[in-house]
């Protein structure tokens, strides 16, 4: 039986409880954009009192009380206020203690960053801000409530995440934070980490997320393969960019800039990760980087939709050229969200799949035929007639490249 906001708080108030609006749909209000979901939180009140006046509403929650309950037509969480202490390793490792005496301060103050750390009461709307989230949204920047940021070293990536998505500043002190979570960071399961990687694709631009754990000194401890393409030189002619983690950043944020699609974001972040592992004597070139790239095994847990450990083969499409046309053939497949999954191991051939077959052939012959269109009679070496330049593919004196599909090593 759905209940409107003020039933719901009507209930609650006349059992001597407080209800208060929290987290992000504050956060997103003082932001002035749309918040997605509404999460209440209410303090003042037994659990077995709650369940009496909501008798109906399932509890969600295991080491402490949130109940789903039907709320103007959604399903909204309502969570008890909780304080917690440290206990042990890792996110698990929480004395949690919920009971009518603990304040919505008290629940506030154990949260990650300020602007997450704010509450509106209900029915009067009163913003409670006891730690400057608003100030620090208006300076746009992530900070830290205090330093029991620490105790959960995944809020180390969520304040990444937050820089990125919001285009935020983080501060030192916050910086200083995240980098002492690094030793519990080695030791948390990857579906925690690539549950953030995939909150952080969906930035404008996705690269930030990668620079500001850089900057704490997590990325080696995170993404240990993308730190592995810091100093990994290139040719200069071909990419002035920079080194290759440099060159996949632009990349990443090249195709967040033409499409939504996560899988996409996330085969452009992987698409050069061979080339970590390229030796020094043979810098700047990275002969055979898309084979050693699909053979990866850090990267096992991918964005929701992919086959895990599916790997991320090298769309070999992109050698030649100059970096302008370089990006053509990066955005033509960016386009196409069901190459990005086929590159992921999600989509293979098989005989018994005659239909999937064939929609990635017609696929194919549309990329091949755009590969045609962008082909240019020189090589990017400049060379005028066929050379020796061991590029992925040589137009020069007029040789069509191969088919997109020749060009994609998969496993």
């Amino acid at each position: 039986m759905f209940v409107t906001e003020t039933e719901f708080v009507a209930k609650l108030r006349g059992a001597g409880a407080r209800v208060f609006l929290a987290g992000g749909f504050v956060r997103d209000e003082l932001r002035g954009v749309a918040a997605a979901d509404k999460d209440y939180v209410v303090s003042g009140i037994a659990e077995d009192e709650f369940r009496a006046l909501f008798p109906d509403a399932p509890r969600v929650g295991r080491s402490f009380p949130v109940y789903l309950v039907p709320i103007d037509g959604s399903s909204c969480e309502v969570a008890f206020a909780r304080r917690e202490r440290k206990t042990g390793a890792g996110y698990r490792g929480f004395d949690v203690a919920f009971s009518p005496e603990v304040t919505i301060e008290e629940d506030l103050y154990r949260r990650d960053t300020t602007m997450n750390s704010m509450a509106r009461e209900l029915p009067d709307g009163k913003l409670l801000d006891p730690y400057g989230g608003r100030e620090d949204i208006a300076e746009h920047r992530v900070r830290a409530v205090s330093k029991h940021f620490t105790e959960d070293p995944v809020r180390a990536l969520r304040a990444a995440r937050q820089a990125a998505l919001f285009e935020f500043s983080i501060t030192d002190e916050t910086l200083a934070y995240m980098h002492d979570c690094r030793e519990e960071l080695l030791a948390e399961p990857s579906e925690r980490l690539f549950g953030e990687l995939s909150r952080a694709l969906t930035a404008r631009r996705p690269s930030q997320f990668f620079r500001w754990l850089h900057a704490a000194g997590l990325l080696d401890a995170t993404f240990p393969e993308l730190f592995a393409l810091i100093g990994k030189t290139q040719p200069v002619a071909f990419h002035p960019e920079g080194d290759a983690f440099e060159h996949t950043m632009l990349v990443v944020d090249k195709i967040a800039a033409e499409i939504d699609d996560v899988l996409a974001r996330f085969a452009g972040l992987a698409h050069d990760i061979g080339k970590g592992v390229t030796p020094a004597d043979m810098l700047p070139h990275h002969y055979g980087h898309e084979i050693k790239g699909g053979d990866s095994r850090s990267l096992q847990v991918v964005p929701e939709g992919v086959a895990a450990g599916g790997g991320v083969r090298h769309p070999r499409a992109h050698a030649c050229g100059t970096p302008d046309e370089a990006w053509k053939n990066h955005a033509a497949l960016a386009r196409h969200p069901e190459i990005a999954a086929f590159f992921c191991g999600v989509q293979r051939r098989h005989p018994r799949r005659p239909r999937q077959s064939a929609a990635v052939s017609r696929t194919w012959r549309s990329l091949d035929s755009r590969a045609r269109e962008d082909f240019r009679p020189r090589c990017a070496c400049n060379a005028r007639r066929p050379c020796d330049c061991r590029l992925d593919f040589c137009p020069a004196g007029g040789t069509p490249p191969r088919s997109y599909e020749s060009m994609i090593t998969m496993r």
